[in-house]
């Protein structure tokens, strides 16, 4: 495999989910960090040479550079257990990857990253009027999940795969965006199945 880069914020779950799927398919990755609330992923040097979209993670492939989390999370993981070998296995797991991208990470991300990061008292009046919209799809989402892991142990197969590594990231640190987990206790259980696996690493890392 090519030489690895990963352009990320260490805060991110996004970039997160990037570090878990490599550490789990043993790949390495060299990271360059940046600040996305110094604008350090909108200069035009990062333009020009990253990303023309101004966001980040982007992972690097020697001299491809490939944006998108799940994307480059797909690229990691194919090929390794992460990904059922199966084709409706590996339909299904994407199912996931694209919800969590659809109804997942845009109210659960976007809550914890208002309320961490920004301030309540900082965001603009039409953010503001959006904070009861994205707590009701955010807490939507987690019911789903907890009501999906009634009956299994993880997302999109049998056993771990890229799913539940998409998914991990945004949802163990969902109460630091003011959704409640005790009413979750299979959420619960599948956050600390993934954390214990041997491969697992914190979102410090």
């Amino acid at each position: 495999m090519e030489h690895l880069v990963l352009h990320e914020d260490v805060r991110s779950g996004n970039c997160y989910k990037i570090r878990l799927a490599a550490a789990h398919a043993g790949v390495a990755l060299e990271r360059r960090g940046y600040d996305i609330l110094r604008g350090e992923t909108r200069t035009p040097a990062f333009l020009a040479s990253v990303n023309p979209n101004g966001r980040i993670p982007v992972l690097q492939i020697g001299d491809t550079f490939l944006p998108e989390s799940n994307a480059a999370c797909f690229y990691l993981g194919k090929g390794t257990d992460l990904v059922p070998e199966d084709r409706l296995g590996e339909a299904d797991m994407l199912r996931w990857m694209f919800w969590e991208q659809y109804s997942h990470e845009p109210n659960v991300a976007t809550l914890r990253f208002w309320r961490r990061y920004v301030g309540e008292d900082q965001l603009t009046e039409q953010q503001r009027a959006l904070l009861p919209v994205k707590f009701a799809g955010g807490a939507a989402a987690l019911a789903l999940m907890d009501e999906h892991l009634a009956t299994r142990d993880f997302f999109g197969g049998s056993s771990l795969s890229l799913a539940d590594l998409v998914l991990y990231p945004y949802t163990h640190v969902a109460e630091q965006g003011g959704f409640d987990l005790d009413g979750t206790p299979n959420l619960r259980a599948w956050i600390g199945r993934v954390a214990s696996h041997p491969r697992h690493v914190g979102m410090d890392a």
